[in-house]
């Protein structure tokens, strides 16, 4: 019989690596056609064997380390890459223990919003305490950003701003975020305030995060590529006739997950989440 990664828990004594190179040929039905499936495997397989804690906390429950690749596979996104991360979280479920959590990256976020095609570049940068920066909504199109290269430090990081030029040259929404903003999105991350903060991205990349605080936003302003992946997955699902194989949760008849974009938890109970700018004079406008 052909194995699934529905039958992983089956097959516990194997290692996430190797678990991965066994369902091969299931992840490479995932990936959207543009994305070089043995490439994709080969990083998900250097990834998790290149790190020990990864290693430790995929073995606590390899059928959830194959569940989050398989949403890495789903969006085509590099697993253990700046387009989704792959970090260590503590569970209840497993007495505590680690186990790991896909988390979708602002490179990953910008990348599906460049793959729905309605969008000729994304903007997304960090403003920093040396940076010259000014943006009055109603006035400025786009916000102006002056960097002195050449200055020597530009500081600590004080705000971060996203936006995009649409393929007909209008200006989107203008996301503007202060360090306050950016930190009450953190302090809702259980990564960065769980058992094991060392290993959020918070820690890890942090100024990645805030970029991807502000890339989020942005994506509720302008398409992105979620809409025709759920469509795809449908179909797929179809073909393949998904609902009559085993899942990971056990349930032969539970739906595929969707390919809404995941997230550390902070984002993803807030709800609808209304973009906003800062003026020079730190007010928040919607």
């Amino acid at each position: 019989m052909t194995e699934t990664i529905g039958n992983a828990l089956e097959v516990r004594d194997h290692g996430p690596a190797a678990m991965v190179e066994t369902y091969r040929a299931e992840y490479a039905a995932l990936v959207p056609t543009h994305v070089n499936a043995d490439q994709w495997i080969r990083l998900a397989v250097g990834v998790i064997r290149g790190d020990e804690n990864l290693e430790k906390a995929a073995r606590n429950d390899i059928g959830v380390f194959l569940r989050e690749l398989k949403t890495a596979a789903r969006l085509g996104l590099e697993p253990g890459t700046e387009q989704f991360y792959l970090t260590p979280r503590k569970s209840k479920a497993h007495g505590g223990r680690p186990i790991i959590k896909g988390i979708v990256g602002y490179q990953g976020i910008v990348e599906l919003i460049y793959r729905a095609g309605a969008v000729s570049s994304v903007v997304v940068e960090v403003v920093r305490a040396a940076d010259t920066f000014t943006y009055t909504p109603g006035r400025d199109e786009r916000p102006i950003h002056e960097i002195d290269w050449f200055g020597g430090a530009r500081g600590d990081l004080v705000g971060v701003y996203a936006y995009a030029v649409m393929k007909d040259s209008a200006t989107s929404k203008v996301v503007v975020l202060n360090r306050q903003q950016v930190m009450e999105a953190k302090a809702k991350s259980d990564g960065a305030n769980g058992r094991y903060p060392q290993y959020s991205p918070w820690a890890t990349n942090e100024e990645s995060m805030w970029l991807k605080t502000a890339a989020r936003r942005l994506a509720k302003w302008v398409p992105t590529s979620a809409e025709y992946m759920r469509e795809q997955l449908r179909a797929q699902a179809e073909v393949a006739t998904e609902a009559q194989r085993p899942t990971l949760g056990g349930d032969a008849t539970a739906p595929m997950p969707s390919a809404d974009i995941p997230d550390e938890g902070d984002d993803l109970d807030e709800g609808p989440i209304d973009a906003e700018v800062v003026d020079e004079t730190g007010e928040v406008r919607s």
